[in-house]
């Protein structure tokens, strides 16, 4: 009878050798903190519950939005990971005939199929205590494991082993699966004589084999999805192995990447098919790019939402913005939060919105600043256009009705409304509504003196 699961995640520790003012587990990782990145795989494993141990910033770690619920587990002193696993006593007594998967919240590269096997030879083999070793060309950081007599299997940490068990290439991960009731007996044997004065739950692996109780070893397929992650430059070769991850699935799936090694997409984009990236996009949060869509070179998009067969030029940026079927965006543009552009819409060269709702078929095409404004369908702004949407105290919103052509340099001075098929002159400083159908002009007398520059010379 397969034995039902729990989860427990070990993320209380502070990580020191980050050098950094907020916990470990918090830093991201494409755009998700790797404490979200642990968390997600346990729940694709589907345990009964999952809990995740906290102490250090434990306030911060709480206010974090998972995928799914957690339970959290509060170790009021970082004395080590058994101490930690000791920390959640009272669940664990409570569902004695259970399983429990503890896993380290920095082993953000192990994925659920990965361990799915390993869940399946605990219990194949009734095992007290099942764990994941891996066989490293680089061990560093990681305890080394060791075998003796009378089936007895020890770990000895890096900080505590012999120069020739740091020559050991086989290394305990820090995934262990257990009969709850089994660790619940060898917990407290557990002692803290040793370099760091901590409760290592590696010592619980030579406790429960010297007891003769069944200690199965499942030995990771991919030494690539072993990386602990202790400093900054861990951080950065983990990260670079899920970046190259999702590059490769989005491939899988029917999206050109040109240049891979140049291309930046966090974890929770997403990109339809038949979509091509040419070289140094980045595409950060919540982003959804739609099918056959062009993204061309130093776009970078965060949290917005593509349509169909929208191309983006060279050098744009667009934040949390909405972009509908078959618009075109760029070059040297910057679509601020809040901004909405219609379909078949063209926004150019040097062109910034904000708050700004940019209708069907309209175009702006260059050197014009759109903040707070509704520009209905089939719009024209001219050059240098400008919006003064702000009074210094108060946003204030300018509305250009359907088929309306706005002239080059043209200054709206919100709150306005131009009204629909009307005209607006270069040049004008515009302060009052504009009426459907008309034409607006505002400009100061041109005023010319003959020969000013001949006598100004002469003085």
């Amino acid at each position: 009878m397969k034995r039902k699961l729990l989860a427990l995640v070990l993320a209380a520790g502070k990580g020191t050798r980050f050098k950094s003012d907020k916990i470990k587990v918090l830093h991201p990782m494409l755009g998700k903190p790797m404490i979200h990145l642990v968390v997600d795989c346990m729940h694709a494993l589907r345990p009964e519950t999952i809990h995740v141990v906290v102490g250090y910033q434990k306030d911060s770690v709480m206010k974090e939005e998972f995928s799914k619920p957690v339970e959290f587990i509060h170790q009021k002193k970082q004395l080590g990971t058994a101490h930690a696993v000791l920390a959640a006593k009272k669940i664990l007594q409570s569902n004695k005939d259970k399983d429990l998967l503890v896993i380290n919240g920095d082993l953000t590269l192990i994925r659920p199929e990965s361990l799915r096997p390993m869940i399946r030879q605990h219990q194949r083999e009734k095992n007290a205590l099942t764990f994941l070793s891996a066989i490293m060309e680089n061990p560093t950081g990681f305890g080394r494991v060791t075998y003796h007599e009378n089936n007895v299997i020890r770990i000895f940490e890096e900080k505590d082993a012999t120069p020739a068990q740091r020559r050991i290439k086989e290394a305990n991960v820090g995934v262990y699966l257990f009969k709850i009731e089994d660790l619940l007996r060898a917990l407290p044997k557990i002692s803290n004589k040793n370099i760091k004065g901590e409760f290592y739950l590696t010592d619980i692996i030579e406790i429960m084999s010297g007891d003769k109780g069944r200690v199965g070893v499942y030995k990771a397929p991919e030494e690539q999805e072993i990386v602990g992650i202790n400093d900054r430059y861990e951080l950065a070769q983990a990260v670079e192995i899920l970046r190259q991850r999702k590059i490769i699935s989005l491939a899988e799936s029917g999206v050109t990447i040109y240049d891979p090694s140049t291309t930046w997409i966090d974890f929770d984009v997403k990109i339809g098919r038949d979509t091509t990236l040419y070289s140094s996009v980045v595409l950060e949060g919540k982003t959804v790019i739609g099918q056959g869509c062009k993204l061309y070179p130093f776009v970078h998009i965060r949290d917005s939402r593509i349509g169909h067969e929208v191309k983006i030029l060279t050098s744009t940026m667009i934040e949390e913005s909405t972009i509908a079927k078959g618009a075109q965006i760029g070059p040297f543009t910057h679509l601020r939060p809040k901004s909405n552009v219609k379909a078949g819409a063209k926004v150019g060269n040097f062109v910034e919105m904000k708050s700004t709702v940019f209708g069907r078929g309209s175009k702006a095409g260059h050197l014009s600043y759109l903040g707070d404004t509704e520009v209905k369908d089939n719009v024209n702004i001219g050059a240098g256009t400008i919006t003064c949407n702000y009074d210094g105290k108060k946003k204030h919103k300018t509305v250009i009705e359907e088929g309306a052509f706005i002239g080059s340099g043209t200054e709206l001075v919100a709150p306005v409304k131009i009204g629909k098929d009307s005209y607006v002159g270069a040049g004008s400083t515009i302060t009052k509504n504009v009426s459907s159908g008309a034409l607006a002009v505002s400009r100061s007398r041109q005023v010319e003196k003959p020969r000013w520059v001949k006598k100004k010379r002469k003085k």
